[in-house]
């Protein structure tokens, strides 16, 4: 239960003035549907409204605060055309412009003859002075009402400043004094305020440094969310440590059998990967571990290697990919493997229906299959497991942490759980969304991988593109063309990539083939496995290919509006290619002028292969929220952390943490108190419950 004194922030965003049922639906999209949401959505900017010249003074564009006598009101002969109120002071005068107004109001706000005070932004039209549309007019009497500093916050269509303005100065009255849960030394040595006082000064700021991210009252709030999400993560860590596991050990013979196998030896760092995990699986704690590892770097075969490990000890294995295609590449490139060890492999995916599907089943209740590869539906109800001791998750920035924990339950007493992504993570994101795990590291390539050749290209010179496609094809090479992103939605995307196949279908016939996001998945794999095949040489498609699918033989890469592309995603589609012996080239194609930061992206291409070092480049160039994509959802979204400028903050956060959770691992001292007040606040309450459930 949330303690009561937090009530009042998570009463909904409705409760503040200025947010009427027009207006709570808009609010609610922008920041979220309870008061603590509008606290956490903090000012972008800031007007000042302390300079208060004269009208001879006055310059174009300031934002000025004047005392003036009102003169004439000239109302508008056409209602298209402004209304003008000429006003004066004893150096000059100028006029306030209003457009659309009502006379009857702008006589009573501004009667001839007064005195007014009139804020706004300064324009010169024609040479002459004027304000259209004052901030605030008051009389002087009423100035010390004035807000002379105002924030200005982040807003949405339809949402005005003025409102979000006026809740956000009702929700510091909700804010309670909360006991504190930052250490005293630690506050004192960074000159930090007390978490109230540093929500309202966030709120009020006094200069453009105070809407900084180091600013020290938006620091001290990063650094709560921070230390929230680690504390969070170490929960979670530490229930899966507590949780019953069984110590798995084969006796190596089928792993020997598949290692002879292979055409080629373990790199080095595969073999140090593979030792991390089977020590984990040894031991008597569930294991949790994620395994990074750059395209083609051999994930695939480490996970096997593990998998067989569980298979030794009389037990079984399961691996799920996110999408169908993934699932039955995996199927495919560990078919060959496992029938060298006599090793009994099954496939399960949404398209296994009927008899063939119960059937499966049957053999997975009954222990008839050693290992399962399959989509989500392995986690579905009526796939039961006879033994599952050891559990593959591919791309796991793809799948929620809890689709994972429904999979690992399967298993019974500690399903031992090997997280797999070739999507390289920074380590800064590593500590923030895989805290709860052990990481390895795969940092190098298999022998016999060739280099790819990088180039990029303007659109304009398209047809040369195509040119160099016939000798590529004349010397029987096969060619990826990856159209571009249009935006996430599989339709527009779809229809980009009709057309490019419509083209090059013109110029090269029947060799060319299509994949995309809405076709039905056994079109997909039809499609997939002609090109497998070489009966299809050119395969257009969306990122459907972006991760999993090998095709060896293919060996050029060309990607339409390069400049549309995160870095990760780019570096992920070059990895298709490369695959083999031979020789291989990526294309990228973008439409001039570059941006800078698409230009920055297309040098790094050009210079680096290191997944690792895209993946840092990616996070300093599009920062954290961005990384992964809006799609991917094992990634956290922080509201005031920026990950990738706080790093040293992030680290601190982790060591208080772990710090906290070994002297206190239930929070049940004052600091502990305090804290779980700050996991409420930023809602890590499943954290909390795992504190209960233990």
């Amino acid at each position: 239960m949330r303690p009561e004194i937090l009530f009042p922030l998570f009463a909904p965003v409705r409760s503040l003035p200025g947010i009427g049922p027009r207006l709570e639906k808009r609010v609610e999209n922008l920041t979220g549907s309870k008061v603590v949401d509008l606290l956490w959505h903090l000012p972008c900017g800031l007007i000042d409204r302390r300079s208060r010249p004269k009208i001879a003074e006055i310059r174009d564009g300031e934002i000025a605060t004047i005392e003036v006598t009102v003169g004439l009101h000239v109302p508008p002969r056409n209602p298209r055309l402004p209304y003008r109120v000429h006003v004066s002071d004893s150096t000059g005068e100028m006029q306030i412009v209003f457009f659309n107004t009502r006379p009857d109001h702008l006589l009573k706000t501004l009667p001839e003859g007064a005195q007014r005070i009139v804020s706004g932004r300064i324009e010169f039209y024609q040479g002459q002075a004027q304000m259209t549309h004052p901030d605030h007019i008051v009389k002087p009497e009423e100035m010390p009402s004035l807000p002379l500093l105002e924030p200005v916050y982040p807003l949405t269509a339809g949402l005005p400043l003025r409102a979000i303005q006026k809740a956000a100065r009702a929700a510091m009255n909700f804010l309670p004094d909360l006991p504190e849960w930052q250490d005293p030394s630690w506050l004192k040595a960074r000159g930090w305020q007390s978490w109230r006082t540093a929500v309202q000064a966030a709120h009020e700021p006094q200069t453009l440094g105070d809407l900084e991210t180091g600013a020290p009252a938006r620091a001290r709030l990063a650094y709560d969310e921070l230390l929230a999400n680690q504390l969070a993560l170490g929960l979670v860590r530490l229930r899966m440590r507590r949780l019953p596991g069984r110590s798995v050990a084969g006796d190596g013979r089928l792993r020997k059998q598949v290692i002879a196998a292979l055409p080629f030896a373990l790199t080095a760092a595969q073999t140090r990967t593979l030792d991390e995990i089977l020590a984990d699986m040894t031991g008597t704690h569930r294991m949790l571990r994620l395994l990074q590892g750059d395209v083609g770097s051999g994930k695939t075969v480490v996970a096997l290697l593990a998998m067989l490990n569980a298979v030794e000890a009389g037990f079984q294995a399961a691996m799920m990919a996110p999408t169908e295609i993934l699932a039955r590449q995996h199927h495919a490139t560990l078919a060959p493997l496992c029938a060298a060890a006599g090793v009994r492999l099954e496939l399960l995916t949404g398209r296994e229906k009927g008899a063939r599907r119960a059937a499966i089943l049957d053999s997975v209740a009954n222990g008839e299959i050693d290992i399962l590869v399959g989509t989500h539906a392995l986690f579905q109800e009526d796939v039961g497991f006879r033994a599952l001791a050891f559990a593959v998750v591919d791309e796991q920035h793809r799948f929620g942490v809890h689709q994972r924990l429904m999979l690992t339950a399967k298993g019974g007493v500690g399903t031992d759980v090997l997280v797999m992504t070739a999507t390289p993570i920074p380590r800064t994101l590593t500590l923030t969304a895989y805290g709860d795990m052990d990481v390895s590291r795969l940092d190098e390539k298999p022998p016999g991988r060739t280099p790819v050749v990088t180039s990029a290209l303007p659109l304009e010179r398209l047809n040369d593109v195509v040119a160099s496609l016939r000798r590529a094809l004349d010397r029987g090479a096969q060619i990826y063309w990856v159209c571009p992103l249009v935006e996430e939605s599989d339709e527009i995307d779809a229809a980009a990539a009709e057309e490019r196949n419509k083209h090059l279908h013109s110029i090269f016939g029947d060799i060319v083939g299509l994949v995309h996001g809405r076709m039905k998945a056994s079109e997909k794999d039809n499609v997939m496995a002609r090109f497998a095949a070489g009966d299809i040489r050119i395969l257009v498609a969306t990122t459907v290919i972006e991760v999993g699918v090998n095709v060896p033989s293919a060996t050029v890469m060309v990607i339409e509006h390069a400049e549309r592309f995160g870095l990760a995603q780019l570096h992920q589609l070059r990895g298709r290619v490369g695959r083999g012996s031979e020789k291989s080239s990526c294309l990228l194609l973008y439409q001039s002028p570059l941006g800078e930061t698409a230009e920055a992206r297309i040098r790094i291409m050009r210079e680096t292969e290191d997944g690792f070092r895209i993946a840092e480049e990616d996070l300093r160039l599009r920062g954290a929220g961005e990384l992964l994509g809006t799609r991917q959802s094992g990634m956290p979204s922080f509201r005031i952390a920026r990950v990738d400028e706080q790093r040293e903050l992030l680290a601190a956060a982790y060591d208080d943490a772990m710090l906290v959770l070994n002297a206190d691992p239930e929070l049940v001292s004052p600091r502990g108190g305090a804290l779980r007040n700050l996991l409420y606040l930023f809602e890590r309450d499943e954290a909390i419950r795992y504190l209960r459930s233990g």
